[in-house]
């Protein structure tokens, strides 16, 4: 895993901001309402426009691909959006499932004999390259249903119907969703601000066993002056637009 690095970080009402945060490394950020905290991470995730440059490791966020860079830096949000009908859906593992039973029944299908006519029509063709990447592999299932547990889930949870989740179940799920695309650095809003003390504590240890297992840079907004201490890490807070250390 990679670290994050912030050179002259600057939004509206925010910056310029140099930090540093170490793979592994957990930093909190707090500070009064509309100090910035949401912007901050919104403009390390490239959702909103900014002046400066965030690096990964040694990789500056300008060369890599803003698709690419959002799964490699997750953003957990204070109110994730649900695009799908199911839970299940939104999890790239039951994704790629199905894509693997769509393209076993394609290769069926391509296995079957041919009619000698269409045979003297087909023409010979080159495989596209296989685009090799660096990133970590996608978690396997039994990775995503022991999450699941930790939070408070059974596996069936994958096939409820997002409609049937309270708010709280939707933010440890939407946790989920976001370990499941491997990031190398997370940037957590709030990310226990709905929830009672027992899932929060749940939220608090997914989030320190992946920080710890997979070297995961981590960078968590925080009210909550309890948890920053229980948890420990640094702690900076805004004031007047720029980051200091919480006192």
């Amino acid at each position: 895993m990679s670290g994050l690095r912030l050179d002259g970080i600057r939004s509206r009402a925010l910056g310029p901001l140099d930090l540093t945060v170490a793979a592994g490394e957990l930093v909190f950020v707090s500070g009064p309402s509309g100090s910035g905290k949401s912007l901050l991470l919104r403009a390390v995730a490239d959702l909103d426009p900014h002046e400066g440059e965030v690096w990964l490791g040694e990789e500056p966020r300008s060369r890599i691909a803003p698709s690419i860079w959002r799964r490699r830096v997750g953003l957990l949000p204070a109110e994730a959006f649900w695009w799908a009908e199911s839970v299940g859906e939104h999890l790239p593992v039951i994704r790629s499932t199905h894509a693997d039973r769509a393209a076993s029944t394609h290769r069926r299908l391509l296995s079957a004999p041919l009619h000698p006519a269409i045979l003297r029509l087909s023409k010979p063709f080159r495989r596209a390259p296989r685009r090799v990447s660096n990133h970590p592999a996608l978690p396997d299932h039994s990775t995503i249903t022991d999450w699941l547990g930790h939070l408070g889930f059974a596996p069936d949870v994958l096939g409820w119907s997002v409609t049937r989740l309270s708010t709280g179940e939707r933010q440890r799920l939407a946790l989920v969703r976001l370990l499941a695309q491997t990031p190398e650095a997370l940037l957590l809003d709030e990310a226990t601000a709905n929830l009672d003390p027992s899932s929060g504590a749940r939220v608090e240890s997914v989030v320190e066993a992946y920080r710890k297992t997979r070297g995961a840079a981590v960078l968590w907004v925080s009210h909550d002056p309890g948890q920053r201490r229980r948890i420990g890490g640094r702690s900076l807070v805004i004031r007047n637009e720029r980051l200091e250390p919480e006192a």
